[in-house]
C-alpha cells in the first residue's frame, strides 16, 4: 500500500480517536483505513493502536512513531506549498478570529512581523472566547483551543501547538495552608475556577492509576483565564492554568507548580477553516507562521501527544 497515505491515515485516526472519522475527513472506508494501519503495524512489527468499543488511542510505541508520522508529513507539505509560493503569493484581505486572552498574548505580537513578511496581505483579526460559526460571520481562519476539536465535513484544522495545564499556587497562599499532597485535598482548598470551561467545579488529572476527576469549589468564579492568574497571583486559593498564561511566573517563583506526580489536561492549539480543495496561501502563510513561532515557545510541549 501507498506508505505515504497509510501514514495520513494513521495520523488521522490517532488525531480523530475514531476509524470511522478518519476514513471520514480522508474520503476513505472504514475498511480501508483499518488496511492502512494493519499494513503498518505489520511492516514495523508492533502494534501502534488499542482500541475498545468507544475509542482508539496510541500505543506508546503508536505516539512515537505519530510524531515522526506528523513530521514527515508536515514537512512534505511544506515543501509543496514552498515550491508553489512564488506563484501563489498570498494577498488581500484575511479574516482571523481569536481567543481573547491568548491571542492579546502570543498572537498579536506575531502579527507585524507576518505584515513585513508579506506587503500585499492585509488582517482583520477579532478577539472574542465566544464559539463563532467561519461561514455566518464571515472569518477564514479561528484559532481554537481545545482538548480535541469535533469531526466536521465542512471544516479542516491544523494542529498549531500543544500546551499543558499546571496547577498552582502562590507562596502567599501556601504560606497559609498546607500544599495538598493528592487532588482528592484540593476540596478541602480555595479553589478559583475558570466559568467558560466546559466543566468549571471538575478538574481532570491523569495518575500513577490512571485518569481521575475531582470537584472543586470556591468563592471566586472567573469568565477570564488571565483573572484566574491573577487571583492566584494575589493569593486567593488554588488555580488550574494553562502554561502559556503562567510561564514567566512558574519561572521566576510568583507561582508554585503543584501535585507534580499528577498531570493535568493538555490542549491544542489549532487554525480552523473551511475544508477546500486548495488552501488559500493567505491561510497558509498565517498558520506555517504561527506553527513556526509557537514551537520555540517555552510552553509548548513537544513530542507528546494531546
Amino acid at each position: 500500500m501507498d506508505k505515504l497515505q497509510s501514514m495520513r491515515v494513521f495520523r488521522r485516526v490517532v488525531e480523530l480517536a475514531s476509524f470511522a472519522a478518519a476514513a471520514r475527513d480522508l474520503r476513505v472506508s472504514t475498511a480501508a483505513a483499518s488496511k492502512h494501519v494493519a499494513a503498518l503495524e505489520e511492516a514495523l512489527g508492533a502494534r501502534l493502536l488499542q482500541r475498545n468499543t468507544r475509542r482508539v488511542s496510541a500505543t506508546t510505541p503508536g505516539a512515537a512513531y505519530y510524531e515522526h508520522c506528523v513530521r514527515i508529513l508536515d514537512e512534505i507539505e511544506a515543501t509543496e506549498a514552498a515550491l508553489g509560493r512564488a506563484a501563489l503569493a498570498p494577498a488581500g484581505l484575511l479574516r482571523v478570529n481569536v481567543p481573547l486572552s491568548f491571542g492579546l498574548l502570543h498572537v498579536s505580537p506575531l502579527l507585524p512581523e507576518l505584515l513585513e513578511l508579506y506587503p500585499e496581505l492585509a488582517l482583520e483579526v477579532s478577539f472574542s472566547d465566544r464559539f463563532i460559526d467561519l461561514v455566518e460571520e464571515r472569518v477564514d481562519v479561528v484559532i481554537r483551543i481545545a482538548r480535541s476539536l469535533p469531526d466536521s465535513s465542512s471544516l479542516a484544522a491544523q494542529r498549531l501547538a500543544r500546551a499543558g495545564h499546571v496547577l498552582c499556587a502562590s507562596p502567599a497562599y501556601l504560606a497559609r495552608r498546607a500544599a495538598p499532597r493528592s487532588p482528592a485535598e484540593l476540596s478541602q482548598h480555595e479553589c478559583v475556577t475558570y466559568a467558560l470551561s466546559s466543566t468549571p467545579a471538575e478538574w481532570h488529572f491523569e495518575g500513577p492509576r490512571g485518569a481521575l476527576t475531582v470537584e472543586v469549589r470556591g468563592r471566586l468564579v472567573l469568565s477570564s483565564s488571565l483573572a484566574v492568574r491573577d487571583a492566584v497571583l494575589a493569593g486567593v486559593g488554588i488555580g488550574l492554568l494553562p502554561k502559556f498564561y503562567v510561564c514567566s511566573e512558574l519561572a521566576d517563583g510568583r507561582l508554585v507548580p503543584l501535585l507534580p506526580g499528577y498531570e493535568p489536561q493538555r490542549v491544542t492549539i489549532s487554525a480552523v477553516y473551511a475544508r477546500t480543495k486548495t488552501l488559500s496561501p493567505k491561510v497558509r502563510v498565517l498558520v506555517e507562521h504561527l506553527r513556526q513561532r509557537f514551537s520555540s515557545a517555552p510552553w509548548a510541549e513537544r513530542g507528546q501527544l494531546s
